[in-house]
């Protein structure tokens, strides 16, 4: 087991390292080469986490096994958020694709997330929220109002240029007719590539001249068990390069959503289920891999360090793209994240206000001195 297991990272190694990637002609031409940024162990296929930015320090007491090493944040944090990107840039992960829709909680979220990842030259693209809470689809006419928003506040944002245009996911198309989803995507796509997430070839060739691509958003897959798992993969890859789409391959940690209602359960294997997904999803040509994901914590696919799993999720992405292991401090996650930083800065601060007054008490002592010795 440990010699296939170590001939399989062998494999995906070299996936990653791209020696055996041949992009397909019909999608080289419409998209722009990715920068590697510099890193030498970076694949050529832009690596991409999904994002949530929904959360609060409310959110963590519902649905949840686990809990973040930084503590029970809110998505309102800037430094969480900060911390997030720069662990992700150490692991190999080029951006986020951030669930969002338009909100009066989600836009200054997404909104303070752009200026971060501008600081930090981190790139992001969107999935859009197509569906409610109870999964049903929302009103064309608001999803239409949104693009267009994201349109006049983003379109010319460089944290969006990684596909020459802002790339958006359209999550849950296969709730929408043919004539609803043009309705939206006709006037739109000379400023956004709007992209479907249908499960499957039929899904997608239904919507194939509508769009501009597909990204499957696969998390509960087990690959032990799903018969076809690879030659899926491979398929949908072949069918969204036959009508010059753009492809995003999922690849999940794990699953495990049996606190919201769900069944099934995907284990981990301490890596080897990333490793695998890794590999499968690579070998389906795509042009992107989409990390399920970073910090889904009510379906357990997330691979931000946590309590119960520590960093090694962050280690495993790190040696597959030959990079070395970010490094993770120390954090009392017990307490939310705005409380640990605000304890941080507040004794940074203390500690500058007590140089500033010993140094104020020295001066005025130095001044003493020298009246009195004139007098």
């Amino acid at each position: 087991m440990k010699c296939m297991r170590a001939a399989g990272g062998l494999l995906l190694a070299v996936l990653l390292s791209g020696l055996v990637f041949t992009a397909p002609p019909a999608v080289a031409q419409t998209i722009p080469p990715t920068p590697t940024g510099g890193a030498a162990g970076l694949s050529p296929v832009p690596m991409l986490a999904y994002y949530y930015i929904w959360f609060d320090p409310s959110s963590w007491n519902r649905a949840k096994t686990d809990y973040p090493l930084l503590g029970r944040y809110s998505s309102s944090d800037p430094e969480v958020i900060r911390q997030h990107v720069r662990w992700a840039k150490e692991a190999g992960i080029r951006g986020f694709i951030v669930s969002w829709k338009s909100t009066e909680v989600l836009n200054p979220r997404l909104k303070q997330l752009v200026e971060i990842a501008r600081e930090e030259d981190f790139k992001l693209s969107i999935i859009y929220q197509g569906l409610d809470f109870y999964r049903r689809p929302l009103r064309v006419n608001q999803i239409a109002a949104d693009l267009d928003y994201f349109i006049e506040t983003y379109a010319d944002d460089p944290v969006f240029d990684m596909f020459g245009k802002p790339l958006v996911i359209w999550s849950g198309t296969w709730e929408f007719s043919e004539e609803e989803i043009a309705g939206v995507t006709k006037n739109r796509r000379d400023q956004l590539l709007i992209l479907a997430s249908e499960k499957n070839q039929k899904g997608y060739e239904r919507l194939a001249e509508l769009v501009d691509g597909d990204a499957y958003y696969w998390s509960s897959v087990n690959p032990d068990t799903f018969k076809g798992y690879e030659e899926k993969l491979a398929n949908m890859g072949t069918a969204i390069h036959f009508f010059g789409g753009i492809w995003f391959a999922p690849a999940s940690v794990g699953f495990d959503a049996r606190l919201i209602g769900g069944k099934t359960v995907v284990e981990r294997k301490d890596g080897e289920t990333l490793e695998r997904q890794l590999g499968t999803a690579l070998q389906s040509s795509p042009d992107a891999v989409g990390l399920i994901s970073w910090n889904e914590f009510s379906e357990n696919s997330h691979i931000e360090p946590s309590e119960q799993h520590g960093t090694r999720y962050l280690e495993v992405l790190s040696a597959l793209n030959n990079l070395p292991a970010p490094q993770v401090g120390e954090f009392d996650s017990s307490e939310p994240a705005a409380v640990v930083y605000s304890e941080i800065a507040g004794s940074k601060y203390a500690a500058i206000g007590g140089f500033v007054a010993l140094a104020l008490v020295s001066l005025g002592i130095l001044i003493w001195r020298q009246v009195s010795h004139r007098g």
